[in-house]
């Protein structure tokens, strides 16, 4: 089911550390200064998104470049990371290497945190219970989204940098960290649009983005790309342009289609059809109840 996705299964001790915010209080004068003071990090919540928005039963695609990393490694020493070029290159170059080189930039740790963010605040508004969790993933996305910045800032950036860019500035807006990201998601789509108007990833990104935004007509023909590209969540994104637009009859005849082309999905469509059809759903994104 959609509401149950992939669990992360390599995270980077870089996420687990952003999450620490708190404080740490001075000690009562009855403990020993030469004590240490121990705390303990918070979990990282379970995925509300599946990691993998092209393929719910597929692996997460950050997990797979780690695995594929290190099965390139040339020997046990040698740690393999994620290596992007960052300008000059107008589509996808992702390759493994032990160091970033000139004008290349490591980004294992920024794709795991991305990947992390995604799980609970892909679209709006994010899912966090964990007060703690969520001011300590915003801090650290504030970090990476400006060293994307300055990178984007070239001309000639490249594809990998851009679209991690993007994606940074949508979760920064996702989480309200400032209108500056929603201005900055739309340039970086524009710019991404431009190497290559059919990329299923951008189309989807940008089609939920807008329709979140409320560009829900505008939406559409990005939401049609994606779907055409492969991506499964599109699907679920187009049922929620079109509630938006009360237009219900598209929104079902659309998880049709979904059922068609997924049929695994076949109990999640019944249910959200029935519920939609009585006024009970006004968002698929909303928790399914149990059985």
């Amino acid at each position: 089911m959609m509401f149950k996705p992939w669990a992360m299964a390599i995270l980077s001790a870089s996420i687990l550390s952003a999450c620490v915010t708190q404080e740490i209080k001075k000690p009562s004068t009855t403990v020993s200064k030469k004590d240490p003071i121990i705390f303990t990090e918070p979990a990282l919540s379970a995925p509300f998104y599946s990691y993998n928005p092209f393929d719910y039963t597929a692996p997460p695609v950050f997990e797979v470049d780690l695995i594929q990393a290190a099965s390139q490694a040339k020997n046990s020493s040698a740690k393999n990371l994620l290596i992007i070029p960052t300008v000059n290159s107008k589509s996808r170059s992702l390759k493994y290497a032990t160091s970033a080189g000139n004008n290349e930039l490591d980004v294992t740790e920024i794709d795991a945190l991305l990947q992390t963010i995604e799980g609970q605040a892909r679209h709006y508004p994010p899912r966090y219970t964990n007060r703690q969790e969520r001011r300590g993933l915003e801090r650290k996305l504030r970090q990476v989204s400006t060293q994307l910045d300055g990178l984007a800032a070239n001309d000639n950036a490249s594809f990998d940098v851009l679209i991690r860019a993007f994606k940074a500035s949508v979760l920064g807006r996702n989480l309200d960290l400032g209108s500056a990201y929603t201005t900055k998601s739309m340039t970086y789509a524009q710019r991404l649009l431009k190497m290559d108007k059919n990329d299923p990833e951008t189309n989807f990104w940008f089609g939920f983005g807008l329709s979140e935004g409320g560009g829900q007509k505008e939406a559409i023909p990005y939401l049609e790309k994606a779907m055409k590209g492969g991506v499964q969540e599109a699907y679920l994104v187009s049922v929620n342009n079109y509630l938006a637009l009360e237009q219900k009859k598209s929104a079902i005849q659309m998880l049709n289609n979904y059922k068609v082309k997924y049929p695994q999905e076949a109990q999640v469509v019944d249910r959200l059809t029935k519920e939609i059809q009585t006024k009970n759903r006004w968002n698929v994104w909303q928790i399914l109840p149990q059985k």
